[in-house]
């Protein structure tokens, strides 16, 4: 059973898809691509967006926080609906930094939650209708 709002899933989506959409737009075919990646993260560690991001998941409480985790496990296919139990405990147990960190360095974290929320037969339109 899911222990975290769908709402606030829906917030962290909708607000991870506009870094995905910085990450994205990097080009790696020029000549000065390779230290492209660093300099997007270091642009994104600097974003006032970012930073509210990150301050909304570290309000979030430790059951939301280990859900989040889980919840992105699952969407990625790491475990399947069914073993989402499974994954909550994991992600309890190998918690060792920053939550906000960890899912913010996760690329494609918004596409993760969203999949997760559909595996788990949560309406991802009906959870953005209130964060839009």
């Amino acid at each position: 059973m899911l222990e975290i709002a769908p709402e606030k899933v829906a917030h962290v989506i909708v607000r991870a898809r506009a870094f995905d959409s910085k990450v994205a737009s990097w080009d790696d075919s020029r000549e000065d691509a390779e230290d492209e990646p660093e300099a997007i993260l270091e642009d994104l560690a600097n974003d006032p967006g970012f930073a509210e991001l990150a301050g909304f998941i570290d309000t979030l409480n430790e059951d939301e926080q280990v859900n989040l985790v889980a919840l992105a496990w699952v969407g990625r296919g790491t475990f399947t609906a069914d073993e989402f139990s499974e994954a909550v405990e994991t992600a309890r147990n190998e918690r060792v930094n920053a939550t906000s960190a960890y899912l913010l360095g996760m690329p494609l974290l918004a596409d993760y939650l969203e999949e997760g929320l559909e595996k788990l037969g949560i309406s991802v339109e009906d959870a953005e209708e209130g964060v839009l």
